[in-house]
């Protein structure tokens, strides 16, 4: 798991303490670096480090396929959980894969080839050889049965949740340490949290800002926070703001920090172009965040009638800021609908998806 986490890192920390509380015998395995931290989390689970020779990904995989199912072999284990995609292929114990979208399909262009191909051969290997599969949204399974119609997989749909004790609206005095870190003197801003990646449209979105800043005399800066990906527009997009126009780009926020940025934002702005699920959606929710998203993939099964909505384009999205910005009475409504919906993703429930899988496949060896 990486020090900065982004979702996949944010899953495996949401649902591993539910899971641990639960009556089974939990092993995870995991990179020696991990081991501790993740005993916290998961308070009498079996903690199996790997050797730190497979830390590289090639050689992570080699392990995967011949190390794995000889210490599951070893350790008894009647489930193997591989928590992103990929499978030991060889293994003769039950296996559950977890998915998290099918853009790799759908959108290829904005992943790496590279990235793009081994993604998409692993989805279809594991929606075909794996005993179950989990993925976080109803539009997922939807797309990956597009996708790969001959998948065996009974797959199974876990929404991701959120961690109430670390989400939930910020005080006064939090929202302004986060705006000293952020460097405002006063007032709030706009913004946006994620991995910097060409689907999560941000070019778009700094366009649109710049335009609504352009006829406004007392704009909110935006704030791009975020662990760096591999947008390659973004830079020239800002660059072509008009003089004066204030952008800010903190990088990676520590978790701690978060429920104060989002829930401290006037707008919090996800113009994605697809998700899986859109766990800064609803982690800005439970942070009391007005959030204004698109309708592409999963985003409205997170977001209900408790964010607004957008088209992807520069010219929707200005459109939609400068209409929240205007308009107080509507921005308190929503910050409280989505407190109350985000409430409903916990993940205890995402743990009770995890659990009806693994004992619906319990036992079902593979011969």
């Amino acid at each position: 798991m990486p020090v900065n986490r982004g979702g996949v890192g944010r899953y495996i920390e949401g649902v591993l303490p539910e899971l641990a509380a639960r009556d089974i015998d939990l092993s995870i395995v995991c990179q020696s670096s991990d081991a501790v931290h993740l005993s916290l989390l998961a308070p009498g689970a079996r903690i199996v480090p790997v050797s730190a020779r497979y830390r590289s990904r090639p050689l992570r995989l080699i392990w995967e396929q011949l190390g794995l199912p000889r210490l599951a072999a070893r350790l008894g284990i009647d489930v193997i959980h591989s928590a992103h995609y990929t499978m030991p292929v060889l293994s003769r114990r039950p296996v559950v894969v977890s998915m998290f979208d099918a853009i790799f399909f759908s959108d290829p262009g904005v992943h790496t080839r590279l990235k793009g191909a081994f993604f998409r051969t692993w989805i279809r290997v594991s929606l075909r050889r794996a005993s179950a599969v989990i993925v976080c949204s109803e539009a997922t399974r939807t797309e990956l049965l597009h996708y790969v119609p001959r998948g065996r997989a009974p797959i199974t749909v876990g929404y991701l949740g959120v961690d109430s004790s670390v989400f939930s609206p910020p005080s006064t005095d939090d929202i302004a340490l986060v705006r000293a870190q952020l460097g405002i003197d006063t007032g709030g801003w706009v913004g946006f949290l994620g991995t910097l990646e060409p689907r999560k449209n941000l070019p778009a979105l700094v366009r649109a800002y710049g335009s609504v800043a352009a006829r406004s005399t007392a704009m909110p800066p935006l704030v791009i926070a975020g662990g760096k990906g591999w947008d390659t527009t973004l830079d020239a997009a800002i660059d072509d703001l008009p003089a004066g126009t204030r952008v800010i780009r903190p990088g990676y926020l520590p978790v701690e920090s978060l429920a104060a940025f989002l829930g401290g934002a006037d707008v919090f702005v996800y113009p994605s172009l697809g998700e899986g699920f859109g766990l800064p959606v609803l982690e800005a929710m439970a942070s009391g965040a007005v959030v204004l998203t698109t309708r592409r993939l999963a985003l409205p099964e997170v977001g209900g009638d408790a964010v607004a909505y957008t088209e992807p384009d520069d010219e929707a999205i200005a459109a939609s800021i400068e209409a929240l910005l205007g308009d107080a009475d509507r921005c308190a409504a929503l910050r409280t609908a989505a407190i109350h919906r985000a409430a409903e993703f916990t993940w205890a429930r995402t743990a009770n998806s995890h659990m009806a899988a693994y004992s619906a496949v319990a036992g079902v060896g593979r011969g």
